[in-house]
């Protein structure tokens, strides 16, 4: 068993912070999960939960106080509702005002941590189309991209604390519990699920044990800053995501989406459909990481495979 430490997880009743918070408490770590509000279900493994407003400094300041690291996943639901001037405004503020008020404690704690884990996006390079993107890609344009970068920018101060400071630039994470796979999996399982649009679109993802992993990963290994695609090593296209999964429910999966009919309905938001880059995570692969589920039909095997 590693060494107890203390983990404080901004964002942890989420889709990610649950399975990791969970694993945590499972390897014998304390973990405080900082909560907004307390209607948030808690995560998984019995993790502490310290209530704070996501902007101001407060009581729950002192958990940063001596903790080992901290994991900063906090931010509204990309896919909570359509994208109108409020809403990004919401997906904004709820990024960067976390993340300055995390830092702000940094600066005011007589022990840092030795981590910041900061969360990004696979969107951070904008639909490049075929290009494979590794972590010294510029960044590209669009609402998903500027607000990468913004939510990046926010926990840099943190390096100038002396903070180490690792970001996980994350793709679409699958995972059985919840998130896209499981919107996707009605569709599918009835047979009438398939590409989006013209299917040709990158389709970058991650399984949810791997995700997890990588976190740790970047969390434990002291050569770890800056930034780190989380992002299986080979990234299909959008008609090779729909056929495996398929593969894996043994249903057909020809029914294309159309592009129009995906935009009618959501607006700019399907943007995160219709788009996409060929995501690679070079950095984590150059330091060792270890991927469990590297490949897509065993992915999909063990998430959906024989359910």
């Amino acid at each position: 068993m590693r060494e107890r430490q203390r983990y404080v997880v901004a964002g942890g009743s989420g889709l990610i912070g649950s399975a990791l918070t969970a694993e945590l408490v499972a390897d014998g770590h304390e973990v405080v999960v900082l909560s907004r509000s307390a209607a948030d279900p808690p995560p998984a493994g019995n993790p502490r939960s310290v209530g704070w407003d996501g902007r101001s400094l407060g009581a729950w300041a002192a958990e940063i106080d001596g903790a080992a690291a901290v994991i900063n996943l906090a931010g509204a639901n990309l896919a909570g509702g359509r994208w109108t001037a409020a809403r990004k405004r919401r997906l904004r503020s709820s990024r960067l005002e976390p993340t300055r008020a995390l830092v702000e404690a940094m600066a005011a704690a007589r022990s840092r941590p030795r981590v910041l884990i900061q969360a990004s996006g696979a969107d951070y390079y904008g639909a490049d189309g075929d290009e494979r993107l590794d972590e010294e890609a510029p960044p590209g344009r669009g609402f998903l991209a500027e607000l990468c970068r913004e939510w990046e920018a926010a926990s840099a101060p943190a390096a100038d604390l002396g903070v180490r400071r690792a970001v996980a630039r994350s793709a679409m994470v699958l995972a059985r519990e919840g998130g896209a796979l499981a919107k996707m999996l009605p569709a599918f399982r009835l047979g009438v699920g398939g590409p989006v649009g013209d299917g040709r679109q990158p389709f970058p993802w991650i399984h949810i044990a791997d995700e997890v992993a990588a976190i740790r990963f970047l969390a434990d290994d002291e050569r770890a800053e800056g930034p780190f695609n989380l992002a299986a090593p080979e990234p299909p296209d959008n008609r090779e995501f729909s056929r495996a999964l398929g593969r894996a429910l043994g249903r057909p999966a020809v029914v294309r989406l159309p592009a129009f009919a995906l935009r009618l309905a959501l607006g700019e938001l399907a943007d995160v459909l219709l788009g996409g880059g060929r995501v690679v995570p070079r950095r984590l692969i150059d330091l060792g990481f270890r991927f469990r589920h590297a490949w897509l039909d065993d992915a999909l095997a063990d998430l959906v495979g024989g359910r």
